[in-house]
């Protein structure tokens, strides 16, 4: 493990493998380890490097300070990007860290040279609508708010299950591997900023803002709107690519890392 110094915070990161960087940033709950079943195919050609935003392990927040907010997020990491070598780089980014990207992207897009968004996770606002019939999704806002109160009364456990399942669905925090729901465990309190962060939705301006080429991925078993919101995005954003991982729900990658290292293998070397 090793770190950049970043906004006066040390700032965590993984490195395997030779080649064009490829910086990978996790989503809610995550940390640099998110992107463990996926390191072997892609440092065969990439220098992935793996991040743990502010706040997530190896740190153990304690929840006090007032600085986990998306902006605060998506400026540590274009302060980390600024330091990486060669640029520009590769961006890769799950759910709540595609959200950071896509706000990357848009601020910085000299920094990138391809940009990987996997099921990125946030709101649509009314420029953006989801198409007609899409099936609601679990209600993930209201789970998230009840997974919190669940913390403060010191139900860890129940509260990670009652947020996991919201996304993946009932009984798969059983199925969950050990490490996995380790790593959950030890990023439990951030769902507390998570609660006060001041995420903006997209809009349709955000999307067509978007010059860098970008693939935007997805499982093909999620469910509700983080099943079509990527989709939506791509339609939007210029040139955007698509692909869709068979049997696999929103921790894709973890579900199907074969094929999700092809997709993404196939998109940077084009």
């Amino acid at each position: 493990m090793q770190c950049f110094r970043v906004n006066g915070y040390d700032m965590a990161y993984l490195e395997v493998g030779e080649g064009h960087p490829l910086v990978c940033v996790h989503g809610t709950l995550g940390d640099f380890r998110t992107w463990y079943p996926v390191l072997g195919p892609l440092s065969k050609a990439h220098r992935v490097i793996s991040v743990s935003l502010r706040h997530f392990f190896p740190e153990h927040w304690d929840a006090v300070d007032d600085d986990y907010k998306m902006a605060q997020h998506v400026s540590d990491v274009i302060v980390f990007l600024e330091q990486v070598r060669p640029g520009p780089v590769d961006l890769m980014c799950h759910s709540r860290g595609g959200h950071v990207a896509f706000r990357v992207a848009q601020a910085r897009p000299d920094l990138l040279r391809k940009l990987v968004l996997a099921e990125p996770g946030g709101d649509l606002n009314a420029s953006l609508p989801l198409p007609e019939g899409t099936p609601a999704h679990p209600s993930l806002a209201a789970r998230t708010v009840r997974s919190v109160e669940m913390i403060r009364a010191g139900d860890i456990e129940g509260a990670l299950q009652n947020f996991y399942e919201g996304i993946e669905g009932d009984g798969a925090w059983r199925r969950l591997p050990a490490a996995a729901k380790q790593q959950l465990r030890d990023n439990a309190l951030t769902l507390l900023g998570q609660i006060n962060e001041q995420r903006r939705p997209y809009t349709l301006a955000d999307a067509q803002a978007i010059r860098t080429p970008t693939l935007l991925i997805g499982g093909g078993a999620t469910t509700g709107s983080l099943s079509v919101m990527w989709r939506v995005l791509a339609a939007h954003i210029a040139g955007a690519s698509t692909a869709e991982i068979p049997n696999a729900g929103h921790w894709m990658f973890e579900q199907a890392p074969l094929e999700f290292g092809e997709a993404v293998s196939r998109f940077l070397t084009e």
